[in-house]
């Protein structure tokens, strides 16, 4: 069976929300287009997007459970973003200049014995993925359902908030690919590293609680990996249904 991909998503704003998108044009060298170009720095973070700073700097699901269940839509034209949560009306706001009103619509979501949010950044240099190199992550359904049957019930794949989906290949058959290429539709990406995984994975994408042990059933295997991060090397067209093809 080839494998092939099922979804593509992005995360315009580290944390606050996720959007389908049915194709993407990847550049060699950078993340994936509007992916985490924003994120929203916490009062204990000096980071004001000039350069790549860590996850520890922002408010994040880690320490918010209640972002999970944002999703977002995107108006590349505008720079403009609407964001959507269950216990929230919609948000429509530019984050290069409206940033107050995002954290005073999600600033609730912030638990009080944690950090607060402080400002919106944009990431000059790179989006704000997990990684301190330019990245995207590949997530293979066949690992998903492997972890599905330790849980003991279906889980939303949305809880890995990765950005390439694809079915077809072997449960972890991912871990193999590590520096080795990988095609993607007509890009190129080499594989650099498995993604390790925090307490974001107990969040219900749909409601925002916390509640399954994903980290628990990860190390019955002896790890806490999931998804593999990957460079892209040459650019081109990705779309729903490609075909990925270890090189």
């Amino acid at each position: 069976m080839t494998a092939r991909v099922t979804d593509i998503w992005r995360f315009p704003i580290k944390s606050h929300g996720r959007e389908s998108v049915a194709s993407v044009a990847l550049e060699a060298g950078k993340t994936l287009p509007w992916d985490r170009l924003w994120a929203v720095a916490h009062d204990q973070s000096d980071a004001d997007g000039s350069a790549w700073v860590s996850c520890r700097n922002f408010s994040i699901g880690t320490k918010a459970p209640a972002l999970a269940a944002i999703t977002a839509r995107l108006d590349e034209a505008a720079a403009t973003i609407t964001l959507s949560h269950p216990q929230r009306d919609d948000l429509t706001f530019r984050p290069d200049d409206e940033g107050q009103r995002l954290i005073d619509w999600a600033g609730g979501f912030i638990p009080e014995n944690r950090a607060q949010s402080a400002r919106v950044v944009r990431g000059a240099a790179q989006g704000f993925c997990d990684s301190d190199f330019p990245s995207v992550t590949l997530c293979n359904l066949s690992s998903h359902r492997a972890v599905e049957q330790r849980v003991g019930h279906p889980l939303s794949p949305l809880r890995w908030r990765a950005n390439f989906w694809f079915d077809g290949a072997a449960p972890w058959e991912e871990f193999d690919w590590v520096d080795r290429d990988v095609q993607i539709g007509e890009a190129v990406l080499r594989v650099c590293e498995r993604t390790d995984r925090c307490l974001a994975t107990h969040n219900n994408p749909e409601t925002g609680l916390r509640d399954d042990n994903v980290l628990g059933a990860l190390d019955t295997w002896g790890h806490r990996d999931f998804t593999v991060r990957a460079q892209v090397i040459q650019g081109g067209r990705v779309a729903q249904g490609d075909k990925v093809i270890r090189l």
